[in-house]
């Protein structure tokens, strides 16, 4: 099935995009058979990873909610959830105008190579569609990663979100971010009101008739993008260029050498036009043509799963040093976010021993990657006893910190808190779960998947009472930038 030719309306691209790709999926389950190169490397894809690498049932069920997963919910009989608080990562996207000018550079190298070379004439002939414009922009496939996800959170809190129920949306001010935004809010809406536009026969619901979906998206940097606004982690490692001498060290080294020859020894060039984060973007571009197109681009065949394994090393380090354990700071500036999914927490609460409706049953934020990945790290996950470094490579092969695994693209962290009737023990009567990317998250303190609201707060109160966003990342006045 093709898309109608022609400049189709954004509507009408709605339409087609989730047939077209529920027409793809249903193609390759019914293919059954050989994996395509893409998909062979997609696993250590990192931060470019598309959401169906965590959940790889929503390629052929894209409504899916996966296998029952023991313990969630709560069982309704005496829990009822009263509140869901959800931080996402934006939809699938284009890449960066560095990334771009990156992969202009190397495609350049191609057609100015002599001789023949199967791979490189392969590349050459790829047709260069990335323009320096789409910089990062929310892909369509993006939208339909928000689209369904939301689809599936109103399937698994049916009680909770409802229509005529207010919800508050929030936002980074990228527009990759307000774009995943509208598109959630839209298949929020969509699922909503099934029922509604069957019997009417709508193609495309409107949110104006509703509500619940009125009201701007709030654009909360402070909450979203606290790293640009925390003075120290700008100066101490966004700006700093030792910060990330593990992931500069690396590509200089080894393991990361040997990729670079290989790669170079396909395209017939010599090792030396080529370097670590050319060789990266042409890996990333093999993210992007699946991710965003569903397609094993030629791109794909320069890499082998060992290659793939020291790129994704190489993706993860600097995620590690420059949004995870690798510095305090990286963490620690994210209080102000995890402070204010308590404070909604406790506000519902508050509202539900007073008898009181819940004024905000349902609290969605959109940001980045560099969002939850520190938060995560606040919290204690994916903690790692050995150190990710340039030399312990080997050591780190089995590592929890994976940032494709944690932080795809749609990744999603939520939180839902439950009022349960605990007449015996009352302050056993508010409990609270955490899902990361729709499955259960065990508490890093213990092997429950479920803890009491008073629990949670008690073992991040040095988060909560001590961690201060001006203390953590004011310069004081007349501070000098750090070489």
């Amino acid at each position: 099935m093709r898309p109608p030719a022609g400049n189709m309306s954004r509507r009408a691209q709605r339409f087609w995009w989730p047939l077209l790709l529920l027409c793809l999926a249903a193609l390759v389950a019914a293919g059954g058979g050989q994996e395509s190169a893409a998909e062979r490397l997609s696993p250590y894809f990192g931060t470019k990873s598309r959401y169906e690498i965590v959940n790889p049932h929503l390629l052929r069920e894209p409504l899916s909610l996966g296998p029952p997963q023991p313990g969630f919910p709560l069982p309704p009989a005496s829990c009822t959830p009263l509140q869901l608080h959800a931080v996402f990562r934006h939809g699938t996207r284009f890449p960066t105008r560095g990334q771009i000018k990156k992969l202009a550079r190397v495609h350049g190298l191609l057609g100015r190579r002599n001789g023949t070379c199967p791979a490189s004439e392969a590349l050459a002939g790829w047709e260069m569609w990335y323009r320096e414009e789409m910089d990062g922009l929310l892909a369509e496939r993006g939208r339909y990663d928000m689209s369904m996800l939301a689809r599936r959170l109103a399937a698994r809190f049916p009680g909770l979100l409802a229509p005529q129920r207010r919800f508050v949306f929030i936002s980074s001010h990228k527009s990759r971010c307000v774009n995943s935004s509208d598109a959630f809010r839209e298949g929020l809406y969509r699922a909503l009101h099934a029922e509604q536009q069957q019997q009417q026969q709508l193609l495309q619901p409107t949110l104006e008739s509703n509500p619940a979906m009125l009201g701007d998206i709030k654009i909360n940097d402070t909450l979203m993008r606290f790293f640009d606004l925390c003075e120290k982690f700008v100066r101490d490692v966004e700006n700093n260029k030792e910060a990330l001498h593990e992931l500069d060290d690396f590509k200089t080294g080894p393991e990361m050498k040997k990729v670079v020859e290989r790669v170079a020894d396909k395209l017939c060039l010599q090792a030396d036009q080529l370097n670590a984060d050319l060789v990266q973007v042409a890996f990333f571009t093999c993210s992007f043509e699946l991710a965003i197109k569903n397609v094993s681009s030629p791109w794909c065949s320069l890499f082998s799963e060992e290659d793939a394994l020291v790129l994704e090393y190489l993706n993860d380090l600097k995620q590690y040093w420059k949004r995870g354990y690798g510095y305090d700071i990286n963490s620690r500036s994210s209080c102000v976010l995890f402070q204010d999914i308590i404070r909604n927490l406790d506000q519902a609460v508050a509202e539900s021993k007073n008898s009181k409706p819940i004024s905000s049953p349902a609290v969605f934020q959109f940001g980045h990657a560099e969002t939850l990945q520190p938060l995560l790290a606040l919290m204690g996950y994916f903690k790692d006893s050995e150190t990710l470094k340039a030399n312990n490579y080997r050591k780190n092969l089995n590592r929890k910190f994976r940032s494709g695994r944690i932080v795809p693209y749609a990744a999603n962290l939520v939180f839902v808190l439950y009022h349960c009737d605990q007449v015996d023990s009352p302050k056993e009567e508010y409990k609270v779960q955490i899902l990361l990317n729709e499955k259960l998250l065990e508490f890093p303190w213990s092997k429950k998947t479920v803890i009491s609201f008073a629990n949670l707060k008690n073992h991040y109160k040095d988060i909560l009472q001590k961690c201060h966003f001006s203390d953590v990342c004011d310069l004081p006045q007349n501070a000098t930038t750090r070489a």
